[in-house]
């Protein structure tokens, strides 16, 4: 049996030589993952190609496809049904023309509990500023609490160096500048509305 004297001493030795473990294991230890934006993204390659980043920042599910139509935009909402996240992430209309119809029929598939993301597209293509206008109009067919528009086209074109050389395809710079836009549009805090708001406090 140890003398208290030993006892302690003991007690000291076991703490340095476990504190290096315990160090180590912090520092080993797995960074904290990235909080659920509960949203979900759907695009064609364009999006596709920046697929683990919008993982890594916290969008739940990013469906995106090569040579992706517009047309499916609807449909893919639909096969969701009521799982759909509360945040719906849009980018289409790379591939060929985008219209209105089609874009209404989107934001009314996703449903008004939804708040649906409409991105401008950035193609050297005829249809680019056709769609992109498109958009716009699309964009100011509903309240602002249902639909917001995201101008990557605009992005993309002040910093070229985001695309390769076909001005369609993100480089792995463009890939964060893409993810980090639609993770700040879907935690941007907004305002709320004075026709959700008690009779009593509208302005």
């Amino acid at each position: 049996m140890l003398s208290r004297p030993s006892f302690v001493m003991h007690r000291v030795l076991a703490a340095l030589v476990a504190a290096p473990v315990l160090v180590a294991a912090v520092l080993v230890a797995p960074s904290v993952s990235a909080r659920d934006l509960d949203a979900i993204a759907i695009g064609d390659s364009v999006m596709l190609g920046a697929k683990s980043q919008l993982r890594d920042r916290g969008v739940d599910v990013v469906d995106a496809a090569v040579s992706r139509q517009a047309a499916t935009g609807p449909g893919l909402l639909r096969k969701r049904g009521g799982k759909l996240p509360e945040h719906v992430v849009v980018h289409l209309g790379t591939n060929g023309t985008y219209t209105l119809k089609m874009c209404k029929e989107l934001v009314r598939t996703a449903g008004k509990q939804r708040r649906v993301y409409l991105v401008t597209v950035k193609v050297p293509r005829k249809w680019e500023s056709v769609n992109n206008d498109m958009l716009r109009s699309c964009d100011g067919a509903f309240r602002s609490d249902r639909v917001v528009l995201l101008d990557w086209n605009a992005a993309a074109t002040k910093n070229p160096s985001y695309l390769y050389a076909d001005g369609v395809h993100l480089r792995p710079e463009g890939a964060r500048a893409f993810a980090r836009m639609i993770e700040r549009a879907v935690t941007a805090p907004r305002a709320p509305y004075s026709d959700r708001l008690p009779v009593s406090v509208r302005r």
